[in-house]
């Protein structure tokens, strides 16, 4: 009997997708040495082969067009290659022979529909659920998101499995004691990101606010830079880590999240976090973070700056619990489970 086939759909890599991308490349980075001892045969089909981590099997596919791709050449290509399972993100190829898997973050367009572009919401309408219907099996990465894909969906319960997300190792304490003295915003910018309530905080504070993310909404952008804020655009990793160490403290004030992994980097970083209520938020931050309603955040931040040390032991401690080795762990039961081994 040949080993079964498992291909990943990377597309993603390269392309700054922040949250998408960070999953899938630490997660086939985790994979990578558990695939043989398992019995399968694991690759990852994208644009950016170079990118791929090493022990995956990596096969190159160009796209002009994603509805192209999707409709036609990744399906084509499964069938070439005599694919077992196909692992994706949100959608599924439109004809596939094969049991598929589908990572589906967060139903955030259709929570909060006033949060995405209209263009976008509707094709998220339409190929997520499809999506979510005709897999085998659908990850996701948090409680909140599992509740919302059993209650908007109708999926059974035990077709969705939890697989939190973990910490890149680049993301560890080091000697900073928040010296920069900003405040620090993390996420692509755009309305649901609410970077706005950040620096409506950081003005009232009188400290300078920085974000860290592509620009997902050219008026938000605007509107930010007007205010003063300093937008960095997409920072690499390493970036990242070091604009954690210097902040005085990680400002999250999302209206929507399906896990909220900046607070987790900021947390395993030695940062003290202010985060507001979001139920995705608070799976991740636990007690380890000072959480306000989102007209609180200036009093946050007093209290995290003032209770710098109690934080950072809490943060660092919470942020053990999540590993993506742990996810990947998860993720490869999954696999099995959808395969019938």
């Amino acid at each position: 009997m040949s080993t079964p086939l498992v291909v990943v759909d990377a597309d993603v890599l390269g392309r700054r997708r922040t949250g998408d991308e960070t999953y899938l490349l630490n997660l086939l980075r985790e994979l990578a040495p558990l695939a043989a001892p398992a019995g399968i045969r694991l690759a990852a089909v994208t644009r950016r082969p170079e990118l791929v981590p090493d022990g995956i099997e990596r096969i190159g596919l160009m796209a002009r067009s994603q509805h192209v791709r999707m409709a036609w050449s990744l399906p084509r290509l499964l069938r070439r290659v005599d694919a077992a399972l196909v692992h994706t993100q949100y959608a599924l190829p439109l004809r596939c022979h094969c049991p598929a898997v589908v990572t589906i973050h967060d139903l955030s367009f259709e929570r909060e529909p006033e949060l995405m572009s209209l263009a976008d919401r509707l094709v998220f309408r339409v190929v997520v659920p499809h999506g979510a219907r005709k897999a085998r099996r659908v990850l996701t990465v948090s409680e909140r998101s599992r509740r919302d894909l059993v209650e908007l969906y109708g999926l059974p319960p035990g077709k969705v499995v939890v697989t939190p997300n973990g910490v890149d190792p680049i993301f560890r304490p080091d000697a900073g004691t928040g010296r920069g003295g900003f405040l620090l915003s993390v996420g692509a910018v755009q309305p649901r990101k609410n970077q706005a309530a950040a620096l409506a905080a950081a003005r009232e504070l009188g400290m300078p606010l920085k974000v860290a993310g592509p620009t997902k909404d050219a008026a938000t952008a605007r509107a930010l830079r007007e205010g003063g804020a300093e937008l960095l655009g997409y920072v690499s990793d390493r970036e990242l880590a070091s604009l954690y160490h210097d902040a005085a403290c990680l400002v999250q004030a999302s209206h929507f999240e399906g896990f909220g992994l900046p607070v987790l980097e900021a947390m395993a970083s030695g940062t003290p976090v202010v985060t507001v209520r979001d139920e995705a938020l608070l799976e991740v931050a636990g007690d380890a973070a000072v959480v306000v309603d989102d007209d609180g955040l200036v009093e946050g931040v007093r209290r995290a700056v003032a209770d710098r040390a109690r934080l950072v032991e809490a943060g660092l401690e919470r942020a053990k619990a999540f590993s993506w080795r742990a996810a990947a762990e998860a993720t490869l039961r999954v696999y099995l489970d959808a395969l019938g081994r």
